[in-house]
């Protein structure tokens, strides 16, 4: 059977060609264009790429029409209910489920490579008193390359799984000793006997004066977060870390990159924008009110939480987190506190509202994640951190994958040049 084609034709010179046409296990087709300049002499124009197909993966599929995400094929729902974040973190490496076996060596090697170096840790008496913890993570995690420059050889396949064990095991550390930098407290060490997420928990709110009792359904809670957060196909962190791979950088470099991205407001900042919303908003009795300015199509008010670029449908971890949402309010007991009471009066309002069920704007993974981290006692600057750690396996993923695959160049997109034309070099004596 021949390949299937799309025909495109120049129509000021007639000239013709034949494109192919590649289809993946699920999604649309996408037409391959790389021959197009030499055919035709044409490059494409697409700002943000969100029409353009920049690389095939095997990780994450996303449906947004019918509110579908599968991490490897499996859908989000099942494993937010039924793995942990580790399980699903080295499902998105390898590919497979683990076994009992591959588990629990996996979950041993993450919890040995926990520590960080002593230097590192005072590496953070360098950052001012109130800097934002996404800057601290992201020059951090950058400075990782320094204590461990003997192993990153991105040509090693053993070289390249150790990186990536050391990224997941040291994240929490990283962001829990930013953490006790910003609140001025003594940093914690980690604790073996403790669950990957039981960890992070311990050490951002255990103190040296008195032992700290974990909540289990805090620590589902986080976990579960975590696992939703855990990749979102190419996303602008996702994109930024595989850009920045195929220049060779070495793997630290390339997920400090991703950080980078991951701090933009626009992205990993939208559940911070969806606390700030509710300051505006201020009380319950104002919600009528915040509700109609976000109708009328001239006031700059917007729902924030609400509605997403890729999902035209329900958010399908929305609609997990949902539950463990008002669990986690129902446990903590924190039902009283005015911010999450007005959170709850907004969401009840906005999904019975004809005017955003027709346009699907239902609320998202953001608007629930915020909320959960508040009740939690996690300051507001600090939620894109946990997006972070929660992001880190989908970025090591979306690295290594990369890596192995043989079409990957460096990352070249082209532009239009809308500046001066070519001119001649006006001496400076001659310039009025």
């Amino acid at each position: 059977m021949s390949e299937k084609t799309v025909t495109i034709t120049d129509n000021a010179t007639g000239k013709q060609a034949d494109m192919p046409v590649r289809g993946g296990t699920h999604g649309p087709e996408l037409i391959d264009i790389r021959s197009l300049h030499s055919e035709l002499g044409y490059f494409t124009y697409d700002p943000g790429f969100s029409s353009t197909g920049s690389c095939q993966s095997d990780i994450t599929y996303i449906d947004g029409e019918q509110g579908v995400l599968l991490y490897r094929g499996y859908p989000i729902e099942q494993l937010a209910e039924q793995s942990s974040f580790l399980e699903v973190a080295r499902l998105l490496i390898h590919g497979e489920l683990p076994n009992k076996k591959e588990l629990e060596e996996f979950e041993e090697s993450i919890t040995r490579h926990t520590m960080v170096n002593e230097s590192l840790r005072i590496f953070f008496n360098g950052f001012h008193y109130n800097a934002h913890p996404m800057a601290m993570l992201t020059g951090v995690v950058g400075s990782l390359s320094a204590f461990y420059h003997d192993t990153i050889d991105i040509n090693d396949p053993e070289n390249r799984l150790l990186c990536a064990h050391r990224i997941i095991a040291k994240m929490p550390t990283i962001a829990a000793a930013a953490f006790k930098h910003m609140v001025g407290e003594p940093f914690v060490h980690p604790l073996n006997r403790l669950s990957y997420t039981g960890n992070l928990l311990n050490m951002l709110f255990a103190r040296p004066s008195e032992e700290f009792e974990i909540n289990p359904v805090a620590e589902r809670a986080l976990d579960q977060l975590l696992i939703l957060h855990a990749d979102h196909e190419q996303n602008a962190s996702t994109s930024t870390v595989r850009l920045a791979a195929s220049t060779g950088t070495n793997p630290f470099a390339a997920m400090a990159s991703g950080c980078a991205a991951l701090w933009g407001p626009a992205h990993g900042g939208a559940n911070e924008a969806v606390l700030n919303m509710l300051a505006e908003i201020g009380t319950v009795d104002q919600v009528p009110k915040f509700i109609e300015k976000a109708k009328d199509k001239n006031d700059p008010f917007r729902l924030m939480g609400f509605g997403h670029r890729v999902y035209k449908n329900y958010d399908p971890r929305a609609t997990i987190i949902r539950k463990t949402c008002h669990e986690v309010l129902d446990e903590l007991g924190v039902a009283n506190d005015p911010q999450l009471e007005l959170a709850m009066r907004l969401e009840e309002i906005a999904l019975a509202d004809d005017y955003f069920v027709e346009r699907k704007l239902y609320p998202n993974v953001d608007f629930y994640s915020g909320i959960i981290y508040r009740a939690l006692g996690i300051p507001t600057e600090f939620f894109t951190v946990l997006f972070a750690i929660g992001r880190t396996p989908g970025w090591v993923a979306q690295w290594m994958e990369l890596l192995e695959d043989p079409e990957q160049r460096i990352g070249r997109p082209r532009q239009i040049y809308t500046g001066a034309a070519k001119r001649d070099y006006v001496p400076l004596h001659r310039r009025g």
